[in-house]
């Protein structure tokens, strides 16, 4: 089946050739280790969420979209009791704060959910709204995202997190709100980050080809995917962030070496 996806887009691409140089039309960004620190999602937003998880249900457990999200819970629940993983029984699953034990396990195993993360986004969205929370963003990431969009250039977010947590991230930013400098946002609903799949739908909803978009990760199993389906990729190496087995990808460790203008183009200076 990908392989039917990657040649109805790569019938009419142009090769895809090592220079990097010109035709990029769309900066896509990883957000963990690449636009915000790795430290600010595992020791702030992460606990953040289990924290207030159980008073969050208590007050939206029971509407529409929160029963939404209970209810892709209860179904991964009776997958890993399947499997034998031996998550935290659900007392009562009718009641929502049943689920807050089950939460906490799946946070404290960085489980990759779509229902955990839309109610992650939820959560966070509260601490927003109140002014606790305030995301934090690596210092060369404001006017690297300001210099993409004034050359017009689309820039996007792809990221495990819900779209609504994407958005509350960078509109809360101690740097001030930077969605108007973003187009678009991904997250688990176009596919996972190591699917080269992903990137071709991705590509698609841009309305572009694969080879005019740089995608930017710290991670080399995410750059893989994105390669595969014809996109431009780059290893981002912030502070911080984790070794990463030896790959032929460019290394970046500013956004400041990234389309820097317009008469440059792309370059590594």
């Amino acid at each position: 089946m990908l392989g039917t996806i990657l040649r109805s887009v790569t019938a009419y691409a142009p090769a895809v050739t090592s220079s990097l140089d010109h035709g990029v039309h769309a900066v896509l960004l990883d957000i963990e280790g690449t636009t915000t620190p790795i430290d600010f999602v595992f020791k702030v937003l992460f606990p953040y969420a289990r924290t207030h998880a159980e008073q969050f249900l208590e007050r939206h457990g029971s509407s529409p979209e929160g029963l939404k999200d209970l209810s892709g819970l209860g179904r991964e629940h009776l997958q890993d009791t399947s499997q034998g993983l031996c998550p935290p029984a659900l007392k009562n699953p009718n009641e929502p704060r049943s689920f807050v034990p089950y939460i906490d396990w799946l946070i404290e195993r960085d489980r990759k959910s779509t229902p955990l993360k839309s109610l992650q986004g939820k959560i966070w969205a509260d601490g927003s709204a109140s002014g606790e929370l305030r995301s934090q963003v690596l210092d060369d990431v404001p006017p690297a995202l300001k210099r993409w969009h004034a050359q017009n250039r689309t820039v996007a977010i792809l990221s495990l997190g819900s779209v609504l947590a994407q958005k509350l991230l960078f509109a809360h930013t101690t740097a001030g709100d930077l969605t108007k400098f973003l187009s678009a946002y991904f997250d688990t609903t176009i596919g996972t980050k190591t699917d080269p799949a992903s990137y071709v739908r991705i590509a698609r909803t841009l309305e572009l080809l694969p080879t005019e978009i740089i995608f930017i990760s710290e991670l080399v199993s995410e750059l893989n995917g994105a390669q595969a389906s014809g996109l431009r990729a780059l290893l981002c190496k912030h502070p911080g962030n984790h070794p990463q087995p030896e790959s032929a990808y460019n290394i970046i460790q500013t956004f400041d070496d990234v389309l820097p203008d317009l008469k440059s183009g792309f370059g590594i200076r």
